[in-house]
């Protein structure tokens, strides 16, 4: 893909242009980003992703028992049967996970990191359903697939902003709207982290929102730190030798904290460690008990390739690569890899391919590194074999 080509995904403006001007600044409108979309998934199919115990859902209801009800799935089938006929939205997570045809949505934004992207959430609302005013901390694609949705945007936000009491939503207390605009069916609005913004369904509806992530800085502290600590032994501590006489016994000299920050830049400065904590934090799958490996000899492996068997990525991996100075990392499923550099193609076709066989893999299989780092991807869940 050229940057500097205009996409229809994007209104017809570059990827370059999209993301000088409007990505993390302001809210982008585009009008049949993807012509006559029509959603993979009925509100029906995804009302039963709902029922399912390993599938994230919730509902918001907005004159429930108390105002902006929350409920959370998996919910029984007759949950559905005795809902109001209007204001309340059913929101399920990473359908992405869950449904290939969903998945492949995900394919429109390759001018994005794809480490970055978090999930396809899907929601289903009845006329005059919303989940109120808010702002996110992250960067969302709304996507309208089915009906009309009306979206109101707001003034930017942030922690201080005042919110209503309510133990379960974080619903804005005071919205002051700027736009108000209509969406159809392939109609895309982008929304920078921060924005207000408040969604109402016009008529029945579905909306897929593509998420991206943004670890906090106390996330990143808190588990960097926490991953930089199990390489650090316990002697290496503060120190203050030649230390000069003080004066008073009680001070804290301006010294002693410089020689603290000294400490601290020592290894929070390990480019290295910070890379393979950053890759492995960003490839966590969002649900890890779904990355499940399989135990299969060398020999198993190799000949159910032989065989015609297919590889794939599993639906919950996430993967991404990068290069130091002693070789490639390959981050799969919130792991890391210490890999030669000659394997630099496979990793690009492990985390881009959709499949890997026998024929796109032949030169790689007689290559020691190559064949045992594929065999150790299937054994740990980042890849596995299609289904017939």
């Amino acid at each position: 893909m050229t940057s500097d080509l205009p996409l229809q995904i994007l209104g017809g403006i570059s990827a370059r242009e999209f993301l000088r001007d409007y990505w993390q600044k302001k809210p982008l409108l585009i009008r049949q980003a993807i012509p006559n979309f029509e959603s993979p998934l009925s509100p029906d199919e995804l009302a039963g992703l709902a029922l399912e115990e390993q599938v994230e859902s919730r509902m918001v209801i907005e004159h429930g028992e108390r105002p902006w009800e929350l409920r959370r799935g998996p919910f029984a089938e007759d949950v559905f049967q005795n809902l109001p006929e209007r204001d309340w939205t059913l929101l399920v997570q990473a359908v992405d996970q869950f449904v290939p045809e969903v998945a492949e949505l995900r394919e429109h934004f390759h001018f994005l990191p794809s480490w970055r992207i978090d999930d396809v959430m899907i929601s289903y609302a009845a006329p005059g359903g919303g989940v109120g005013p808010h702002f996110d901390n992250y960067d969302v694609f709304l996507l309208q697939a089915h009906g009309q949705r009306r979206w109101k945007i707001g003034q930017m936000c942030d922690s201080d902003s005042p919110m209503l009491d309510h133990a379960d939503l974080r619903i804005l207390a005071g919205f002051d709207e700027t736009d108000d605009w209509v969406l159809e069916p392939g109609d895309m609005l982008y929304l920078p982290p921060r924005l207000a913004h408040f969604g109402t369904a016009v008529d029945e509806c579905m909306t897929y929102s593509v998420g991206f992530r943004a670890p906090s800085a106390a996330e990143v502290l808190t588990h960097f730190t926490d991953f930089l600590a199990q390489f650090l032994p316990d002697e290496d501590r503060y120190n203050d030798a030649d230390i000069a006489p003080v004066s008073d016994p009680h001070q804290i000299q301006m010294d002693a904290l410089q020689r603290l920050k000294s400490l601290l830049d020592e290894h929070m400065g390990d480019e290295r460690l910070l890379l393979t904590w950053f890759g492995q934090f960003m490839t966590e799958p969002r649900y890890p008990e779904l990355v499940a490996g399989e135990e299969l000899s060398e020999r198993d492996f190799l000949q159910a390739l032989q065989d015609g068997a297919v590889l794939i990525r599993n639906p919950s991996a996430r993967m991404a690569w990068s290069q130091v100075d002693i070789g490639l990392l390959l981050f799969a499923s919130g792991q890391s890899r210490l890999l030669p550099e000659h394997l630099l193609e496979l990793l690009k076709l492990v985390c881009a391919s959709d499949a890997l066989h026998q024929e796109n893999l032949a030169q790689w299989l007689a290559d020691d590194d190559g064949r045992n780092l594929l065999w150790e991807l299937v054994k740990q869940g980042s890849l596995e074999f299609a289904d017939e």
